[in-house]
């Protein structure tokens, strides 16, 4: 298990490998589809984003409301591919870690290995287990999107696979090549 506290550097993501289990602590932010498309058009019109991305984490996830005394409801991941085509113009800027569940297409990947960052999976359907991690969780931009709006979350000890790595290695591929295998040896 590698230990990964954000925010990271070249150097610390260099190290994560493709199926390596991860456990995170430090800040990240969440952010979805809507989330997304208002960072990227701030980006475009040469406007701010609402936090330092600067080898930071983004969560794709749209957290259920806190139940009294509880930081965040169910956290669970949000599928990732809807946030493809917003996601270079990040990494451009310096994010570094983004997770949720699914693949990822290729531009992403490509953007991945040229700026150096990485995709981390989280369980889906584990959403109550994950937000036992979450032990700060405050609104910091879009609050009109609700579920959607970018929270910086701290956590401790969220653990997580590296799906893909920066070299562009995928546990996506080397599970359907896996599939591939047992069936031959199985015929």
């Amino acid at each position: 298990m590698v230990e990964l506290k954000t925010p990271c550097t070249n150097e610390d993501i260099e190290k994560l490998k493709c199926g390596d289990v991860v456990k995170m602590s430090g800040v990240l932010y969440t952010g979805r589809d809507q989330a997304h498309k208002r960072m990227v058009a701030a980006l475009k019109e040469g406007g701010e984003l609402p936090f330092d991305i600067e080898g930071q984490a983004i969560y794709y996830v749209g957290p259920t409301p806190n139940k009294p005394g509880e930081v965040i409801g169910s956290a669970g991941p949000t599928t990732s591919y809807r946030m493809d085509d917003l996601t270079v113009p990040l990494l451009e800027k310096g994010l570094k870690i983004m997770i949720g569940k699914g693949k990822r297409n290729d531009t992403v990947i490509e953007g991945m290995k040229k700026y150096k960052a990485v995709y981390l999976a989280a369980i889906g359907g584990a959403g109550a287990y994950i937000s036992n991690s979450i032990k700060k969780c405050e609104i910091i931009a879009y609050d009109d999107l609700g579920a959607e709006a970018v929270r910086k979350l701290e956590v401790e000890d969220l653990q997580l696979i590296v799906a893909i790595d920066c070299e562009g290695n995928n546990i996506y591929d080397k599970r359907e090549e896996y599939a591939k295998t047992t069936k031959a040896t199985n015929e």
